[in-house]
């Protein structure tokens, strides 16, 4: 609500005025009155899963929760127990050993984490290395923190990987962190291992510490898990890594994840975050610790159900001779558009014509205009749906 009182303070701060509302928060209004005007809206614009978590986990909260004892307070360090069940996850999946006592700072969701860590290692006009397109969070956290982002272009003619070689001396010799995100949300593209070897070496040689935003790692169509930073030589002496639950076993409303590394920032990033939020809910955390230890084949049968939304969304546009690089993860198609359309023009089109929406490429940075982001979080009947309505307006409407 705006108030016209002109002798009333400002009291919104200046940091604020470079970091505009989360787009997904605006689009959440105006889907909002169009339900209201009775439309029947297809979202597949935000990446949350639609599927349950595996059945022991839900079961595992309940009764946790049931527990007298389990209400209160809890360290910023989590339990004991959730730390091993972490530092297990990562022998098993990537065979990286991490300890359990050190290791590991609980999350309420990576989105908390990633912003912080601005606030705990960026002062004023220090420069952050942020890829184009990237997670809105990287660039809005920079910019609150008061640095200075320098964007690293992610093109289909470099399968999306950021050319490090190519960013100026003068600029990595000023720069703190560089973020990586493979898989890679928006586009959906991956990164070899000899991509990791590269930036763990850029940033020795820098000085800078690489933080690895791994959210996708385990939602790969061939089942095969993507790399973890920690698996280069070395990398622990530069790198520190985000991993959740949200989209590995479907949990990303419960706001769980982890801060993983040995890197001195996290004893930084603890200090500031116990001034912050009061820990981890104990039942959240045994829920977490049963979601670590279901068997993989759980998580690949999950797996083939995206890799069979992807194929149904990409047999739509098989004959439009479009220039789609097909993802082997995440939970994405990053599609280009018409020439002509500016990327929020036409998902605003799409969605008052077709009451379907998907992400403009621009909302993730200036690399996306020409490009939408499709979410693969729907019933295949109900994808095949919006799918329809899609390539009917794209083809004869618009």
């Amino acid at each position: 609500m705006n108030n016209t009182n002109k002798n009333l303070k400002n009291y919104s701060s200046k940091r604020l005025e470079k970091a505009p509302a989360y787009f997904f928060s605006e689009l959440d209004q105006i889907i909002a009155k169009h339900r209201e005007e009775g439309k029947d809206i297809i979202r597949l614009d935000i990446g949350s899963p639609d599927l349950p978590p595996h059945p022991s986990v839900m079961e595992k909260l309940y009764r946790s929760s049931l527990d007298p004892s389990s209400h209160g307070y809890q360290s910023h360090l989590g339990t004991k127990a959730y730390r091993q069940a972490w530092a297990k996850m990562y022998k098993k999946v990537f065979d990286v050993s991490l300890d359990p006592k050190k290791s590991f700072i609980p999350l309420t969701g990576t989105k908390e984490g990633i912003f912080h860590l601005h606030q705990a290692c960026i002062d004023p006009g220090d420069v952050v290395l942020v890829p184009d397109p990237h997670y809105p969070t990287y660039l809005r956290g920079t910019q609150i923190a008061g640095g200075t982002p320098y964007f690293l272009p992610l093109r289909p003619e470099n399968n999306y990987l950021p050319d490090l070689d190519a960013i100026p001396a003068n600029i990595a010799s000023k720069a703190k962190i560089l973020w990586i995100n493979y898989p890679n949300n928006p586009t959906g593209a991956s990164a070899p291992y000899s991509f990791f070897e590269k930036a763990v070496e850029f940033a020795k040689r820098n000085n800078i510490l690489i933080c690895s935003d791994s959210a996708y790692t385990q939602v790969t169509f061939d089942n095969k898990p993507t790399t973890s930073i920690f698996q280069v030589p070395g990398a622990m002496e530069v790198a520190v890594e985000f991993n959740t639950l949200s989209k590995s076993h479907n949990m990303a409303g419960w706001r769980i994840g982890v801060l993983a590394g040995n890197h001195p920032i996290l004893d930084t990033f603890l200090s500031l975050k116990s001034n912050i939020d009061s820990g981890q809910f104990l039942p959240i955390m045994e829920a977490g610790i049963t979601a670590l230890n279901i068997e993989t084949k759980w998580i690949h049968e999950r797996n083939q159900v995206y890799k069979k939304r992807r194929d149904l969304v990409l047999s739509y546009f098989k004959d439009m001779n479009l220039q789609i690089q097909i993802p082997e993860a995440a939970i994405y198609l990053w599609i280009p558009i018409p020439s002509g359309w500016k990327s929020k023009d036409f998902t605003n089109e799409l969605l008052n014509k077709t009451a379907v929406s998907i992400a403009p490429g621009t909302i993730f940075g200036d690399q996306g205009e020409g490009f939408v982001r499709i979410t693969l979080n729907k019933p295949l009947a109900i994808l095949d749906q919006a799918m329809q309505k899609i390539i009917k307006w794209w083809e004869n409407d618009k």
